[in-house]
């Protein structure tokens, strides 16, 4: 392993054009290997496996720097295809990115594509960062993680939905309330005001009634008076007629006496002349 980054520096060095662009992907994929052939508490056969497979990423480093330039995002997952060993790149801006993309595309779908258990997310070449290893089992219980996670922000915007729906139509219904009370209350002063103008046309009514019935008693009393003046102007007339012959009788009575008065002077007169 040594000897490979040995190898690698020395192409650095002597400017390879299609090392030099590339300098810094390839010093991180070889000191990716190096560490990998450090001492590890791993299995022998596990850590061979690692080292091997790094070995080949190291070998397509100019590739995958490519492809990720191309793309323009922060790096690729790259691995080796676990059927015939070619070269797949992944782009994305993270592992867990680059995995969705992968699994979300028409491509996830055809089985062209066998992923290997481990895979290595290679940063851009300007990002200052060592290759990362990620497990495939790591990657799909991300991707089941971002699924729910979605799903749990659907149901929260659907349960905010719902809740300013409920909301809205509390609104409505307490507007509705008090409009209702607004109204009841408006219709029990209508109803006041209609039972104090009851109260005063019926206060009118028997006010007529009694009028109508003094009125009706005056009628009435006026009638029975009429009646009465007429009775005592029938009896005053009758006692004027009654007088009128009373004067008449007294008069032809009076006239009669007053002449035999008369007729007696003159006798008494000539009686008194003759003794003279």
């Amino acid at each position: 392993m040594r000897q490979l980054l040995l190898v690698l520096l020395g192409r650095i060095g002597r400017g390879a054009p299609h090392v030099l662009g590339s300098g810094l992907p390839l010093m991180s994929l070889a000191l990716m290997v190096v560490g990998c052939a450090s001492p590890s508490l791993m299995p022998e056969t596990q850590a061979v496996a690692i080292k091997d497979r790094d070995r080949a990423l190291a070998s397509h480093a100019a590739a995958i720097h490519a492809s990720i330039s191309q793309s323009g995002n922060v790096g690729a997952l790259a691995f080796l295809d676990a059927k015939d060993g070619r070269l797949v790149v992944l782009p994305g801006d993270s592992s867990a990115d680059a995995w969705s993309r992968y699994t979300t595309s028409p491509e996830s779908g055809t089985g062209r594509v066998s992923v290997p258990p481990v895979l290595t997310f290679v940063h851009r070449a300007d990002v200052p960062k060592a290759p990362e290893t990620v497990t495939r089992s790591l990657l799909q219980q991300q991707q089941v993680l971002a699924a729910l996670e979605t799903e749990l922000r659907d149901a929260h915007r659907r349960i905010e939905e719902q809740l300013g729906i409920v909301q809205r139509a509390l609104a409505e219904s307490t507007a509705a309330t008090k409009r209702e009370a607004d109204a009841r209350a408006d219709m029990q002063t209508a109803l006041s005001s209609l039972a104090e103008e009851l109260a005063t046309v019926r206060k009118f009514m028997l006010q007529t009634a009694q009028l109508g019935w003094l009125n009706h008693e005056l009628t009435v009393e006026n009638a029975s008076g009429i009646r009465k003046a007429a009775t005592a102007s029938q009896e005053l007339s009758a006692s004027s007629a009654r007088l009128e012959e009373t004067m008449r009788q007294l008069s032809g009575s009076l006239a009669g006496q007053l002449k035999e008065l008369a007729n007696r002077l003159d006798t008494i007169q000539g009686k008194v002349s003759s003794l003279k």
